[in-house]
């Protein structure tokens, strides 16, 4: 079969693979649509240290091609969405529930061959049956929409807050579609990109500006979330953050970024710092949610590539150009 390989950091080609076999709890999927996001940023430069090389890829759905022997739960022609979490089950963190922090941590797409692929193998527990009135395609947006859930399971989630948002990208916009949808007062938007901007305006949010200087809100945010991973960012929303207010990192920053924090003000007004990593039992709800219609795709996927095009869609996506962007 044909996949995306990140031979080593900074390479990228398309090459012939071996096809997948499934073991006796697995599925092979034929990838229908599989997003690309900053985690694949991280990989391609050489930050995340998986085993090189590497078929890239942790955002995907599609149809089951091929059940291991002991698979009940799916037939061939299913549609799923793939959870890419690959929890041990037995190591301190994922004994006390915390899976996502399991200490021999591992992804489909990260540590081992992911979706930028005609076929991809997953286990069965990892699928979640998607309704023939989803298109598999679009349904590769679960995934992140998994990680956005997991966010706001760590935040106070109060009627009547007043949330600020950092960064109109892919994970800020879904940010800003839940806060709408767990009682915010008003959901705020910044971020330097008129394109991305819009597209926030576009869904509904309450302000939005290239800086949150040109929003007015003397005292402070209840909540402020940070999707971008930036520093210059990240030091600014935490200097916004409402007495007894909460900042969530929830963007992913290179290993060296480092921000600004006052103690005394912590202490001193209360504040909450918190971050969310990744996946945990948030995707079976996200699923739901997607079901349910809370995101649009067509907004969300601003551009979809065959797979021969995956190094050009990656610098599409490292320049900051579209939303999601989706090798289909």
């Amino acid at each position: 079969m044909k996949a995306a390989v990140i031979v080593t950091p900074g390479q990228v080609s398309l090459e012939s693979v071996p096809d997948p076999m499934p073991g006796p709890r697995e599925v092979v999927v034929e990838v229908a649509g599989c997003g690309i996001c900053g985690t694949d940023l991280h990989i391609m430069d050489g930050e995340f240290a998986p085993a090189y090389p590497i078929v890239p890829g942790h955002e995907f759905a599609g149809r089951v091609v091929e059940v291991g022997r002991d698979v009940t739960e799916v037939r061939v022609g299913d549609a799923v969405a793939v959870d890419p979490s690959l929890h041990c089950g037995e190591c301190y963190q994922c004994r006390r529930g915390r899976g996502n922090l399991c200490e021999r941590w591992a992804a489909i797409g990260v540590t081992v061959s992911g979706g930028a692929a005609e076929y991809a193998v997953a286990p069965v527990k990892n699928c979640f049956p998607l309704p023939e009135s989803v298109a598999p395609a679009d349904a590769a947006l679960i995934e992140p929409l998994s990680c956005a859930v997991r966010g706001f399971d760590v935040l106070p989630r109060r009627l009547g807050d007043h949330y600020l948002i950092y960064g109109a990208g892919t994970m800020g916009l879904m940010m800003l579609e839940l806060a709408k949808r767990c009682g915010a007062a008003s959901v705020s938007v910044v971020d330097p990109n008129p394109d991305r901007l819009a597209t926030a305006v576009r869904l509904g949010c309450t302000a939005s500006g290239a800086s949150a200087d040109e929003l007015t809100r003397p005292r402070g945010w209840d909540v402020v979330i940070d999707c971008t991973g930036v520093r210059a960012a990240i030091d600014d929303g935490l200097g916004r953050v409402a007495p007894a207010g909460t900042f969530l990192q929830f963007g992913v920053s290179e290993y060296r970024t480092r921000a600004t924090v006052e103690p005394y003000r912590i202490y001193h007004q209360e504040l909450t710092i918190t971050g969310s990593m990744a996946v945990l039992h948030s995707f079976e709800r996200a699923g739901e949610l997607f079901v349910a219609g809370v995101l649009d795709p067509d907004v969300f996927i601003s551009h979809r590539f065959s797979l021969d095009r995956y190094a050009e869609a990656m610098a599409q996506f490292r320049a900051g150009v579209g939303r999601k962007i989706q090798i289909a």
